[in-house]
């Protein structure tokens, strides 16, 4: 079995569930979006927490991290889109 993952058996029988193990920074990250998720932000809010991640990967990035690098082009992407987003939030808003 591969080192990086780990297994649960079920209790009820039938196979046992293979799954990645998964690192700190990782399991940070996943709690961050289910964070968001259960708890509906605003666009802006949700562009803070995407810049905040953003700034985490810049070291590494620095350091030559391919992982961060790649991290942080997507987190590049979503920021663009929600900025685009919050703009047209805020052109509603000023026409009400």
């Amino acid at each position: 079995m591969d080192p990086s993952t780990s297994t649960f058996n079920r209790s009820s029988g039938g196979a046992p569930i293979t799954f990645p193990s998964l690192t700190a920074q990782q399991l940070q990250n996943l709690q961050s979006i289910h964070s968001r998720q259960a708890h509906p932000q605003s666009k802006y809010a949700e562009l803070l927490a995407v810049i905040e991640d953003m700034g985490r990967d810049m070291r590494p990035t620095y350091a030559g991290s391919k992982s961060s690098t790649e991290r942080l082009k997507r987190g590049i992407v979503h920021a663009r889109a929600l900025v685009r987003e919050c703009l047209a939030e805020a052109e509603r808003s000023a026409r009400m």
